[in-house]
């Protein structure tokens, strides 16, 4: 089991223009022992592109590369640059249905073919000593019986990779948008528990539809770890109490006030010149989510954070009004009820 298996309790997904450098930086923020995971890259961008692609904080760690990918050889080129710059994990990604990833030969449409990413896992981990795992679907189109899924995995597993994150709906490549397949096909969480109970030696986490730590502690009873995905996006102060709650971590939850003055000294300390403190803005939405304020701070955020001229000073003043309707509201409920 690698050094970040404790970790692996609790993470948080790779989402496609989600889970960007400055996305995760806040999340950690949140949470010191969350794994995070960037988004998918794929071994095209990072062959071939001119942009940096892995570049992330050090504050990120513990954190993961996901790639996109079907090339054995171009896989393993990407795993052995991963490690070079650091990162603790690679994660071959076996479940993402949109067109363009399947018209790429990678992502949930692998799932027909296992020797393509037993060959990827092998080649990879010729290269690297960190962890090369798999996240896949249950199944795919009309493969979704328990019999292939578990051919899929035991292909992949006799190869190498011991660790395995299971989003629990299958996915239709025919019909059915990235979106639909987040939501439609239904959750079959039983499943992934059956997976982890005829393989006792691998890790198994699962993903899917999971929204709160009471779902994440049931979930806990039958498998290894838990994955969150746009519930941590949309409401991130939940991984405050994933810290203490899954973790037992005796550090206090840091309050939203803390964190937005955090970020903001984060955003003070950014040097590209293409940068914008909507870059990290637009991670934070949630931070006040059920919150008195929280819609005064959505719309500061978005009204003042974009533009040509955006608010340097954007969360912090943002705070302010937020602090500011939370004291007219006290004084106006003691006025009325005092």
């Amino acid at each position: 089991m690698s050094d970040i298996s404790l970790n692996r309790k609790f993470s948080v997904a790779p989402m496609l223009d989600w889970t960007d450098r400055h996305c995760r930086y806040f999340l950690r923020q949140l949470s010191k022992e969350a794994l995070l995971y960037t988004e998918m890259v794929t071994t095209g961008a990072l062959i071939f592109g001119k942009g940096d692609y892995l570049v992330f904080n050090d504050e990120e760690h513990p954190v993961a590369l996901q790639l996109g990918g079907s090339n054995a050889s171009d896989m393993a080129r990407c795993a052995e640059l991963a490690q070079q710059r650091g990162y603790d994990e690679v994660n071959i990604n076996v479940g993402c249905p949109s067109d363009r990833v399947k018209n790429g030969a990678f992502g949930a449409c692998l799932m027909a073919q296992p020797e393509v990413v037993a060959e990827c896992v092998r080649e990879m981990q010729k290269l690297v000593d960190i962890p090369v795992t798999v996240k896949c679907r249950i199944g795919i189109d009309d493969m979704d019986e328990y019999d292939d899924f578990a051919r899929f995995i035991d292909i992949v597993a006799n190869a190498g990779c011991d660790t395995f994150i299971v989003h629990a709906r299958k996915a239709w490549l025919q019909g059915l948008s990235p979106k639909e397949n987040r939501e439609i096909p239904p959750l079959n969480y039983p499943r992934v528990y059956q997976l982890k109970a005829t393989h006792p030696e691998l890790s198994i986490s699962i993903n899917g539809g999971i929204t709160t730590i009471q779902q994440m502690q049931q979930h806990l009873q039958h498998v290894d770890g838990v994955m969150v995905g746009r519930e941590a996006y949309t409401n991130p102060y939940l991984l405050a109490s994933v810290s203490q709650t899954l973790f037992g971590s005796p550090l206090p939850l840091p309050s939203r006030a803390e964190l937005v003055n955090t970020m903001q000294a984060y955003i003070e300390r950014q040097t590209d010149e293409w940068f914008k403190p909507w870059h990290v803005a637009r991670h934070m939405l949630g931070l006040y989510q059920g919150q008195a304020g929280g819609r005064i701070w959505r719309r500061y955020l978005s009204q003042n954070g974009t533009g040509k001229s955006p608010d340097p000073h954007l969360l912090r003043n943002a705070l302010e009004q937020v602090e500011q309707a939370q004291a007219n509201a006290e004084k106006f409920a003691n006025t009325k009820f005092g």
